[in-house]
């Protein structure tokens, strides 16, 4: 297949476009490389895709809609496009909502126009755990995600609504997938399994913000790349969980990291933020079923290649 991928300079954009390539796709990566962390970690990222013949790169914006449309009109048809680029992060939402209603929701809307314009058969649209707000445990992909708790998850609603808005309309062949806690060798540095390698290992203190016991379903970022390639066939319209299905407490996540790298946290607490929620909990029955997917590699697995990393 000829993919054209978002924010392939990201976490989880670089790794999906390995994947892709190791099963022989061509890849068109774009990303903007801006600086909402380091951009030489997304520059790491970057020279390693860079190292195979069938990754090209652009950089281009998907929130401004000329650069999209140049981008259409100058390439041949993609049969599918993976939208990974994004505003990601709760409490950041917070101080700049406005960036991520210009990313999330204006890109996600030009994308898909340029999808219709141009007959792209497929569309996979990136989003999150965070919509679920306070629903209850596990969470399904058909419970009511209305109530939102931060400026980031309504963005990624509000994105869910317009492919569907496409697919009802225009017919495109849309999966949304509700990623969960993604975590792995060359993560996020604003992501909590991230900071608290660092920390550690710079013997430095941890910052936790709650108590340590709230929980969250750690997917290692292989699983989520295989879940993604896994949407590329033919569904209709569909939003699919792709989770651990075992949350774990972020007490329970740093014990492990002490074991691994020898050393003992000097923990330093902060008041939960009220965009947080309590825990989360993929359903991943769905994903079974339509994707045939599962995660395979455990959280002590791929804490130990995140550490490594």
């Amino acid at each position: 297949m000829r993919v054209l991928l978002t924010g392939c300079a990201g976490f989880i954009g670089w790794r999906v476009s390995q994947f892709l390539l190791s099963q022989g796709h061509t890849v068109l990566g774009i990303d903007n490389l801006n600086d909402a962390y380091d951009p030489r970690l997304k520059e790491w990222r970057l020279a390693q895709l860079q190292e195979s013949k069938k990754f090209r790169f652009r950089r281009l914006d998907v929130a401004r809609d000329q650069d999209m449309e140049f981008l259409f009109d100058q390439e041949d048809r993609f049969e599918a496009v993976v939208h990974l680029a994004a505003r990601a992060g709760v409490r950041q939402s917070l101080r700049d909502p406005w960036a991520y209603l210009e990313t999330n929701v204006t890109g996600a809307l030009n994308l898909l126009e340029q999808c219709r314009l141009h007959g792209v058969e497929k569309f996979v649209l990136a989003s999150t755990s965070s919509i679920y707000g306070h629903a209850p445990r596990p969470f399904r992909e058909d419970v009511d995600a209305s109530r939102p708790l931060s400026p980031y998850a309504a963005s990624k609603k509000a994105a869910e609504a317009l492919a569907y808005a496409y697919h009802h309309l225009y017919g495109l062949d849309i999966t949304v997938l509700r990623y969960f806690t993604v975590y792995g060798p060359a993560g996020r540095p604003d992501m909590s399994v991230f900071r608290f390698i660092q920390s550690l290992a710079e013997g430095r203190p941890l910052t936790l913000y709650g108590d340590g016991t709230q929980e969250r379903d750690f997917t290692f970022v292989d699983d989520i790349a295989r879940g993604t390639l896994a949407a590329l066939r033919p569904l209709g319209y569909e939003i699919i969980n792709l989770g651990s299905d075992r949350p774990v407490s972020l007490k329970h996540v740093i014990a492990l990291l002490e074991e691994l790298l020898g050393k003992k946290a000097k923990m330093v607490y902060r008041p939960r933020h009220p965009a947080d929620v309590s825990a989360t909990w993929a359903d991943i029955s769905k994903a079974r079923k339509l994707l045939g997917w599962e995660p395979q590699v455990s959280l002590e697995e791929g804490l130990k290649q995140a550490v490594a990393w």
